[in-house]
């Protein structure tokens, strides 16, 4: 985890916005800050809450503000709004969601919340406003954007600050790439999602992109570009986007585990109602396909076999 620097190759961030870059099994954190508001955009995984706490402090102190106003999701996925709960508690902040999983974070409905069917976890939490796409927010001393960002997640937003052309992207841009298209493993539209999405970026001014996870980029048209071929890659063959949503889920409870007896990684993998879906879709038995999915992470060099343990590399 990294405290990024004020300037990010030839752009110079403007004041009272901080990123932490997190790695993979956190979202990166933008916490955006002035004298009449403290915004967090985005709140990592619960097995480092600690951690995220720690960073809103020193930061708090360090600019010598009083508090954490609230916390801004830009979609819930276990990564990116795990520390929701235990900030509410800290700083008895605000906490804003997507306005569509407004009844899902209420009823804290599982059906409906995507923590279970992609065998993660998330301390639950109460929401206390909407974020609603085509409206604008104040976050810190500048006024954003609430735009719609489907495909990843088809009720993310991102969120964009047109006098500084700085894009908060969520996982609907990396550098090189983007998040693992779910919705497309679960029977719903991902791939036109998407291109909708990436076409709305290229619409946009935008010298700085704050991904979810990775660094900061300027080369907004490179990164598109890859993207689109990556689009072209996945939607071509519906069972090669499926095989590698399977191999990013494992691989991302494995950054939690670091080693696990194999035993107990099939029993998740058996568990884990996403995973069953794909490997339904692939046509393969249970024991065949807990099979592939361990060595397919062992054959990229993701993870490695020692002794009876799956353990991470990388």
């Amino acid at each position: 985890m990294t405290v990024l620097e004020k300037r990010i190759g030839n752009y110079l961030l403007p004041p009272g916005i901080e990123i932490f870059e997190r790695g993979w099994l956190s979202a990166n954190n933008v916490l955006l800050f002035s004298e009449e508001d403290v915004s967090l955009v985005d709140s990592g995984y619960c097995a480092h809450q600690q951690l995220t706490v720690d960073l809103v402090t020193h930061a708090l102190q360090q600019h010598h503000l009083e508090t954490l106003n609230k916390v801004v999701n830009t979609h819930l996925h276990s990564d990116h709004c795990g520390g929701n709960a235990v900030l509410s508690e800290a700083f008895d902040c605000e906490i804003w969601i997507p306005e569509a999983e407004a009844i899902a974070v209420r009823d804290w409905n599982e059906d409906l919340l995507s923590f279970q069917k992609l065998g993660q976890e998330c301390p639950s939490f109460t929401h206390h406003a909407l974020l609603v796409p085509g409206e604008e927010i104040i976050l810190g001393p500048y006024r954003w954007q609430i735009l719609a960002a489907p495909g990843h997640d088809n009720h993310s937003i991102m969120l964009y600050q047109e006098q500084h052309q700085i894009l908060i992207s969520a996982d609907a841009l990396w550098e090189e790439g983007f998040g693992v298209i779910f919705p497309e493993l679960w029977g719903e539209g991902g791939f036109e999602e998407v291109a909708q999405t990436l076409e709305l970026i290229e619409s946009l001014s935008v010298a700085l992109v704050i991904p979810g996870h990775g660094k900061p980029f300027t080369d907004v048209r490179k990164s598109i570009e890859i993207a689109k071929s990556r689009l072209d890659y996945l939607s071509s063959d519906a069972d090669r986007n499926a095989r590698h949503g399977a191999k990013v889920l494992l691989k991302y409870k494995l950054l939690e585990w670091r080693s696990q007896k194999l035993a107990e990684v099939n029993q998740w993998i058996a568990g884990t109602p996403v995973l069953e879906s794909i490997r339904k879709q692939l046509n393969m038995s249970s024991e065949d396909f807990q099979v592939w999915l361990a060595e397919a992470l062992v054959k990229s060099k993701a993870a490695a076999v020692q002794k009876d343990h799956l353990v991470n590399l990388g």
